[in-house]
């Protein structure tokens, strides 16, 4: 279970580039009409900011809610280079660590003394997913986009993404000024929400590769998957 979740928050983290790079293809006009010259024009700076963007770190507070269980809620630190290296760092008592060095993903629970480790490009459900972290994504091919009806309250500008492959809806808050993304609620098929909220936002900025290159613990036992969980 633990393992799964881990990778739903990788998941969700590629529904950020997907955001920043949404298609402009919206709904089809079988779908739900004509696109809106609002949702075009949101949509063409989310892919501009996108274009523009190598770099980013970040705090976040996530909350899970799964259906028929209880909520869970945690915190900690992202940082992110293009193509395909991240880092999450989560915060006390969840004390996990998730690294790609743009080849292999590696998953350090230190409850466990354990490290999962897989190819990158394998780590996720759908091949979309993979090539959106990589930077090869064909994001116009991938997924529609429309606008909240009626919207949120509050004054950032919302986007809805659904996965053509298999029906996973993103809803994205973003920073009206900057077109950062400061939230994201990812729901499954079966009515999981996973939220991202993110603060101390900073893009383009120097990383050094060392956060970027994971060594095994002494002592851990190293668990290798060689497909998506």
């Amino acid at each position: 279970m633990k393992t799964a979740i881990t990778f739903a928050w990788l998941a969700l983290f590629a529904g950020w580039l997907v955001s920043a790079g949404a298609a402009a293809q919206a709904a089809s006009p079988a779908e739900s009409g004509t696109q809106s010259p609002s949702l075009k024009a949101i949509v063409h700076r989310l892919q501009r900011h996108y274009r523009e963007t190598s770099s980013f770190e970040a705090k976040f507070k996530e909350q899970i809610a799964s259906v028929g269980g209880a909520k869970r809620e945690l915190a900690g630190t992202i940082k992110y280079r293009r193509p395909g290296r991240l880092r999450w760092d989560f915060a006390p008592p969840q004390n996990e660590t998730i690294v790609a060095d743009g080849t292999t993903l590696y998953v350090y629970q230190p409850d466990l003394s354990q490290v999962i480790e897989a190819p990158l490009e394998r780590a996720f459900r759908t091949s979309a997913t993979a090539a959106l972290l990589l930077g090869m994504g064909n994001l116009e091919r991938d997924f529609a986009a429309s606008l909240p009806n009626p919207p949120p309250p509050g004054n950032l500008v919302h986007l809805m993404l659904t996965a053509r492959a298999d029906g996973t809806r993103i809803a994205l808050g973003l920073d009206p000024a900057t077109y950062d993304v400061v939230t994201i609620a990812l729901t499954d098929q079966l009515g999981n929400v996973t939220s991202l909220a993110f603060s101390d936002l900073r893009t383009n900025i120097s990383l050094d590769q060392t956060l970027f290159t994971f060594r095994v613990p002494e002592g851990a036992d190293v668990v290798d998957t060689p497909g998506s969980p």
